[in-house]
């Protein structure tokens, strides 16, 4: 009897990718893909195209020409709303979060849930007890160390901050976590926080493509490494199989993929 083995499902999948501004081509037909539970590393040079390739799965910035596949099916994102109702969440470099506004209130924001009341329903009102609930289990998933969910934003510390922003994304449904530079910011006990949050929701079945230009923490938390440069995919490498300088020379173009 032949033995069968589990092959991961593809969370994304971009085929021939374009975008243009004018008369700047950002990206020339990228192709990449990540599998269910895979952290995959985006990196290039600034101005390679990350983040234009980013907004482009994001829905902040449409495609030009191309596709882009959720588990294995083309699928049309012209806006972040549409991203979201895919299953792609996206943490960006400044968190999208509100200082004065508590952890509940963050993790909610714009996705309130309303009163199960009718007519409390009609006049807006907020069901906090359900919202805490919610937030409690989302953040218990992470194993947080956020002291209270009441406490506000402002008085969290970097990777607590970041902490909020990855709960928030996992925590309405996303089969894809994109992250832009989650680390720039925090000091080296704080990363290590992050990275162990990132490792954690992959572990979970959740994919994550990571921005970063800090080489150590993508060789820490990454599977394969995706290295971009004058928009085209330069190298698409599995992390186990490179040194650090390996992929610094494919990113500023001193060493070529094999």
């Amino acid at each position: 009897m032949t033995p069968r083995f589990h092959v991961p499902d593809t969370a994304l999948e971009i085929r021939e990718v374009h975008k243009s501004f004018g008369g700047v081509h950002a990206l020339r037909g990228v192709n990449f893909s990540i599998t269910q539970g895979e952290v995959v590393g985006l990196l290039g040079d600034n101005g390679a195209g990350k983040s234009t390739l980013v907004r482009c799965i994001s829905g902040v910035h449409p495609a030009d020409q191309g596709q882009i596949l959720i588990k294995g099916k083309e699928v049309n994102i012209h806006s972040p709303h549409d991203a979201r109702s895919h299953g792609i969440e996206t943490v960006f470099q400044d968190l999208a979060v509100i200082p004065n506004f508590d952890v509940v209130r963050n993790l909610f924001l714009n996705r309130e849930i309303l009163s199960s009341n009718p007519l409390l329903r009609l006049l807006g009102w907020l069901d906090h007890k359900e919202m805490k609930k919610q937030s409690e289990i989302a953040l218990r998933r992470l194993n947080s160390r956020i002291p209270s969910i009441d406490e506000e934003i402002r008085n969290l510390s970097g990777g607590q901050r970041q902490a909020v922003s990855i709960a928030r994304a996992v925590n309405w449904g996303a089969d894809l976590v994109i992250m832009d530079e989650p680390t720039a910011a925090l000091g080296v006990e704080q990363s290590a926080q992050v990275n162990k949050l990132i490792k954690l929701i992959s572990s979970q079945g959740v994919s994550v493509l990571l921005i970063s230009h800090n080489i150590q923490h993508v060789m820490e938390v990454c599977n394969r490494a995706v290295v971009l440069r004058h928009g085209r995919i330069a190298a698409n490498v599995a992390i186990e199989e490179i040194t650090p300088d390996d992929l610094v020379g494919l990113i500023t173009g001193a060493k070529q993929a094999a």
